[in-house]
């Protein structure tokens, strides 16, 4: 399946690509990825080749992974955040066969040709509109390689075929609908699959996408563009919700949703109480994005990640595990150059997140598999106390590592960030948390911090930094 040829068909002149300073529609839009596509079969790449995006989100990244697309070739956007050396060793795995960048002095690879991405679309001037090359576009093919992220020091190479952001989408589209007249901002990176996967909703959909210039704030955009829906994660939303005229925009529009890290009891009260139209959802790379999201916009806190959406499997293993499958589910992770299948034998894959699901589809996460630790015999899921501690009243954020104890192996402690300085107290904390979780879980020590380590190339809190910078008790 061509799915911008099919997009062009079904809605020809609708707007499709929505940029600072001029509007593509779906017509001009599958115009411009043949060009594209054209000049890459010109170059000597084929249909099947891997080409690497090293790039902030721009219009013309768009346009290369639509070109990339319509070609039969395999995108696979990098995170250009990255240290050079975990870039390097990323693209040695990959051995892509091209490599763009929005500047050569951002990457450059010396075994591997690096082009940029103003010399690729200037090149694409004249080019035929017509495809000249004619390829296998069954859905099953590998059409893009997203890396979860390198919390364990290792990115991994998710490979998605068109099948599985097909499903996916249209999943997604069954329970929050998305469509022609709407348009979606793309605030969350390329090479994150929920911002990736927006290429296809809008393909499938008929809805348009808007991409800003890579300097331009959130606040900007939406006041730039007729914004219907957006993705976000709670750092954005932090930052969009201290701007007045951006919160009178997010208020009138159809969709915010709300992903990535657990989200404090404040930040959702004030996104309610301004009547912001907020849906939550869990996801992962590995399932093409969303796997479960709230049903309608949430008018009360809630700690669920809403239901399970159409063409997803979920079930919990003996020890609580979440496993997942269905179409949506990557082929498996690229390792020394062959997809290596990453499900059991009964054709699930194990997403070490542990939670569960009741017989509505209703999904609550409790945490990671492997940051769970023992205390006084009982299993201690440190995202169970985060939540519970970000539900607390001044508390914008929370960390809860292990630190060793004499008495029961391990104690909780937490890391927190404060809106005012030492405001709640660590006895009011204290008396709050073992009410609401126990004292097995209460945290034996607290330490204020006002900023975080994250990971590279991330907004995700170091977790394993910072429990190698926690004295013992």
């Amino acid at each position: 399946m061509d799915l911008l040829e099919r997009a062009a068909e079904l809605f020809g002149n609708l707007p499709a690509l929505r940029m600072p300073d001029k509007t593509l529609s779906f017509t001009e839009y599958n115009n411009q990825a043949a060009q594209i596509a054209n000049l890459l079969f010109q170059k000597g790449f084929h249909s099947g080749d891997i080409i690497a995006v090293v790039s902030p989100n721009t219009p013309e990244m768009v346009l290369l992974l639509a070109g990339v697309l319509k070609a039969g070739m395999i995108a696979a956007p990098l995170n250009y955040r990255f240290p050079e050396h975990l870039l390097k060793n990323i693209v040695d795995n990959l051995c892509p066969q091209l490599i763009l960048t929005n500047n050569k002095q951002l990457f450059s690879h010396d075994a591997i040709r690096t082009v940029t991405v103003a010399s690729m679309l200037e090149n694409t001037r004249g080019c035929t509109v017509r495809k000249e090359v004619e390829f296998s576009e069954t859905m099953e093919r590998a059409v893009s390689i997203i890396h979860t992220s390198a919390s364990t020091g290792v990115a991994k190479a998710a490979v998605h075929s068109l099948a599985n952001h097909w499903y996916s989408a249209l999943g997604s589209n069954e329970n929050l609908p998305f469509g022609s007249g709407d348009c979606w901002l793309l605030s969350l990176p390329l090479y994150h699959i929920g911002g990736y996967a927006l290429l296809y909703r809008s393909l499938i959909s008929g809805g348009a996408l808007a991409v800003g210039r890579p300097d331009d704030t959130l606040s900007l955009s939406i006041q730039t563009f007729p914004v219907t829906h957006l993705s976000v994660v709670p750092t954005q939303l932090y930052r969009m919700l201290a701007d007045t005229k951006c919160t009178e925009h997010l208020r009138r529009m159809k969709a915010l949703l709300l992903g990535g890290s657990s989200a404090p009891k404040s930040l959702i009260d004030d996104a309610i109480r301004h009547n912001i139209p907020l849906y939550l959802s869990y996801g992962s790379t590995e399932m093409t994005t969303q796997i479960a999201t709230s049903p309608e916009p949430i008018n009360r806190l809630t700690l669920n990640s809403g239901k399970l959406l159409p063409y997803r499997e979920l079930k919990n293993a003996a020890d609580g595990e979440l496993l997942v499958k269905g179409p949506c589910l990557f082929q498996g992770y690229l390792r020394e150059g062959s997809i290596q299948s990453q499900t059991d034998n009964e054709g699930w894959f194990h997403t070490a997140d542990i939670g569960c699901i009741e017989k509505d589809g209703t999904v609550t996460v409790l945490g990671r598999k492997d940051n769970m630790f023992i205390s006084g015999g009982e299993n201690i899921h440190p995202e169970e106390i985060e939540k519970a501690l970000m539900m607390i009243d001044g508390i914008r954020e929370a960390l809860v590592i292990a630190i060793p104890d004499h008495e029961y192996g391990h104690r909780p402690a937490a890391f927190i960030e404060t809106f005012e300085n030492n405001i709640p107290t660590d006895d009011t904390i204290t008396l709050i948390m073992n009410a609401t979780v126990g004292k097995l879980k209460t945290p034996a020590r607290y330490f204020r911090i006002s900023e975080w380590t994250t990971l590279p190339g991330s907004q995700k809190i170091d977790r394993a930094w910072h429990t190698a910078a926690t004295p013992s008790l």
